[in-house]
C-alpha cells in the first residue's frame, strides 16, 4: 500500500451533537471539550494509520474560528498530514452545522503530534 493510500484509509470522521452539558456560560462549546474531541479523533486516525501504540506529544496551534452553539451538530475530521520516522502529525478540523438548516462552517482547526512507542514506552518506527 502506498503512503497516500494509507493516509486516505486512515482518515477519521466523527459526528457529535453539542449538548448543554458541554457548553460554557455563553452557551457555546467549551474550548477544552473541543480540544478533547480533537485529540480523540487525532488519536484514532494516528492509530489507524500506523497500527502501533500511539501517544500524543503535542498539540500545535489550535485556531477557534467560529463559536459552536449548543444544539448544533459537529463533524470532526482527522487526517495524517506528516509522517516522520517515529512520529506523525494529524490535522483535525471541526465543522459546525445547524440541525435544521443547510450548510456548514469550519469552526476549529488544529494539529496534533503523536509518537509510536513499544511496550517499554520507547519510540519505534511509525511504519514497520
Amino acid at each position: 500500500m502506498t503512503l497516500e493510500e494509507r493516509i486516505d484509509q486512515s482518515e477519521t470522521r466523527i459526528f457529535k451533537t453539542v449538548f448543554p452539558n458541554t457548553t460554557n456560560h455563553y452557551d457555546t462549546l467549551f474550548g477544552g471539550v473541543a480540544m478533547q474531541m480533537m485529540d480523540e479523533v487525532a488519536f484514532i486516525a494516528a492509530t489507524r494509520f500506523s497500527r502501533q501504540i500511539m501517544v500524543t506529544v503535542s498539540s500545535n496551534r489550535i485556531d477557534f474560528k467560529k463559536s459552536i452553539p449548543a444544539g448544533t451538530i459537529v463533524e470532526l475530521v482527522g487526517r495524517v498530514i506528516h509522517v516522520g520516522n517515529t512520529s506523525l502529525k494529524v490535522g483535525v478540523e471541526i465543522y459546525v452545522e445547524q440541525m435544521y438548516a443547510e450548510g456548514r462552517d469550519l469552526a476549529v482547526h488544529g494539529d496534533f503530534t503523536f509518537v509510536a512507542i513499544d511496550e517499554h514506552k520507547k519510540p519505534v518506527k511509525v511504519i514497520q
